[in-house]
């Protein structure tokens, strides 16, 4: 496989899961993955949040990890990266009221580069107007966001990702085996999903 370069954007309290997986299971495929946040340096930390569904209306949220950054935010250029991955947990909330966070999503949208986003890192592109006319899925919750941004939700089971084009979106971190072998294949790579 060509090696390929994806940007990963992230901020502190992200899901543990949605961020340290796709981080891991990208590097050990052969791509070159740049874990970057706004305001933060190569070798600083993010904190994680673990979030589980264990019966109560919504899910539950417990202290993750400190993920270690591997890249510095201030010296991203998007135009060098072949593709977008955005996880979820609190942090999508707060990255959306960053003008630099939306046009570096908003520079993968225009270039129709392969994006993965899933559960709350949907609301990153709900914010850089990148849902119009598009079948997505999200966290349940966001739904709302999805809808108000032309987007069109679809209901799927937590386990389950969403193709439409070069975006590539799951409910939570349950769908990680489908969700990133199906970022996988919109990148261009052979994967067998059973």
């Amino acid at each position: 496989m060509a090696a390929k370069q994806l940007l990963l954007l992230t901020g502190d309290f992200v899901e543990d899961y949605e961020i340290m997986v796709p981080f891991q299971a990208l590097q050990m495929l052969g791509y070159t993955v740049h874990a970057v946040c706004p305001g933060k340096k190569s070798g600083e930390t993010v904190r994680t949040a673990v979030h589980d569904f264990e019966g109560d209306q919504t899910y539950s949220e417990k202290p993750g990890h400190n993920f270690a950054l591997n890249a510095t935010f201030a010296e991203i250029d998007p135009s060098t990266y072949d593709g977008l991955v955005i996880p979820g947990g609190r942090a999508p909330e707060y990255l959306r009221l960053n003008p630099q966070v939306i046009q570096m999503v908003q520079h993968f949208l225009s270039s129709n580069k392969p994006i993965a986003a899933i559960c709350h890192g949907l609301q990153l592109l709900s914010a850089a107007d990148g849902l119009r006319g598009k079948r997505c899925t999200a966290y349940p919750a966001c739904s709302p966001e999805v809808t108000a941004a032309g987007g069109e939700f679809v209901p799927v089971n937590v386990a389950a990702a969403v193709v439409d084009g070069n975006l590539v979106t799951a409910p939570a971190w349950p769908a990680h085996p489908q969700w990133l072998a199906e970022f996988i294949k919109v990148l261009g790579a052979t994967v067998d999903l059973h």
